[in-house]
């Protein structure tokens, strides 16, 4: 399942990118970019090339910078995936950094933001963060679910689906080919107790919303379309 549009367009990793902080927060070497006292939180969980990414940094200072309280675990422990690492091609990189792993250390992270005092939280997923997000939108533990060009999410998923869920996929994806986002959308007009959004942007590759060129103004263009759409998600249902 996991093929070379995955590893496309790799992001230059930087520890000291973005406006925030690293922490330590729910167990896990965390980036915060928080405005503060806000009781609202947004959970983002990167896609295989980690936290360190300058642009899901960028995303989480534009997030907080609407007032929310926004984590980024590195839930990949200081392992992210290194396509120049030919000892660790991706089909043996994933099978230590299993999403069931990620699922049980972002519960971790949402009680630590309910400790905090956060009523509310939403979670958004790139890639493979996407199916760590859509395993906690099966609970009642966040608010709002955004799915931003999922791996590995399956039909099965998004039946147990029961919080409310945005997924914003791409027309050239085969993690999630648009056929997929489709089936998405018809098992949740068949939920009407679950408040949905599913939209297939145009011209777009898997990974576009955190890994393009930010010298690409078609590119960032079309992220931050996406981005926009993320967020009224959230407003609408982060409260």
């Amino acid at each position: 399942m996991s093929g070379p549009q995955c590893c496309e367009n790799p992001p230059t990793l930087s520890s000291s990118s973005g406006v925030g902080s690293v922490l330590e927060f729910g167990g896990l070497k965390t980036y915060v970019s928080a405005s503060s006292n806000s009781k609202h939180a947004i959970l983002l969980v990167s896609d295989i090339f980690g936290y360190e990414a300058p642009n899901l940094r960028k995303l989480a200072d534009k997030v907080a910078a609407v007032g929310y309280y926004v984590v980024v675990p590195d839930f990949l422990y200081g392992d992210p995936y290194n396509p120049e690492n030919t000892e660790k091609p991706l089909s043996v990189w994933i099978q230590s950094h299993g999403v069931d792993k990620g699922f049980e250390d972002a519960k971790q992270v949402v009680a630590a933001l309910k400790d905090k005092g956060i009523s509310a939280i939403g979670a958004a997923g790139f890639c493979w963060g996407a199916k760590v997000v859509v395993q906690l939108a099966k609970s009642d533990d966040i608010q709002a679910a955004v799915l931003l060009h999922p791996s590995f999410v399956t039909v099965d998923d998004i039946k147990e689906v029961k919080a409310p869920i945005a997924i914003l996929g791409a027309e050239i994806d085969k993690m999630s080919p648009p056929e997929l986002i489709k089936q998405f959308e018809e098992i949740l007009s068949s939920k009407p107790e679950v408040d949905n959004f599913v939209k297939i942007y145009p011209g777009v590759a898997h990974g576009w919303t955190v890994r393009y060129d930010v010298e690409d103004k078609k590119a960032v263009e079309s992220a931050e379309e996406a981005h926009r759409d993320m967020l009224e998600w959230f407003t609408k249902h982060v409260k």
